[in-house]
């Protein structure tokens, strides 16, 4: 009798672009992700958390960091656990550890690695080569 092996891998889709560092590039790609989670049938809620997630790490690379910058998007389904993967690319800080750009307001900004880190099952950074990557998973169960 021959050992039958389950080869069969996770369904993965995915979606890459360049975030352009102009004035309403956040708003723009959070448009495009909402029409990718919606043809990939990404149930609502958790819709609703990837496009906080993608505005605030989108919004950070725009607001702290040197051009050029990426967002990807997978989706992994099966195994049990359907997971969203987000993450961002970026060519790292644009000014020097504690220092702030000029004319924004403390109490307006810095939140955005709070409310990543409250919605996200996991979430890191990923430093190789002069790029940083920002990322953040989030489950359907």
């Amino acid at each position: 009798m021959a050992l039958q092996l389950n080869t069969m891998l996770p369904d993965t889709l995915e979606h890459v672009c360049p975030l352009p560092p102009v004035p309403g590039a956040v708003p723009a790609l959070r448009r495009q992700v909402g029409r990718v989670l919606a043809e990939w049938d990404i149930r609502p809620a958790i819709a609703d958390d990837c496009l906080l997630v993608v505005s605030e790490l989108l919004t950070n690379a725009i607001m702290h960091a040197l051009p050029p910058a990426e967002l990807r998007l997978s989706w992994n389904r099966g195994c049990g656990l359907d997971t969203l993967h987000i993450e961002v690319s970026d060519a790292g800080p644009a000014r020097p550890p504690g220092q702030r750009q000029a004319g924004t307001d403390p109490d307006e900004h810095g939140r955005g690695e709070e409310i990543v880190h409250a919605l996200a099952a996991r979430h890191g950074i990923r430093v190789r080569q002069g790029r940083i990557t920002r990322w953040a998973e989030l489950v359907a169960v």
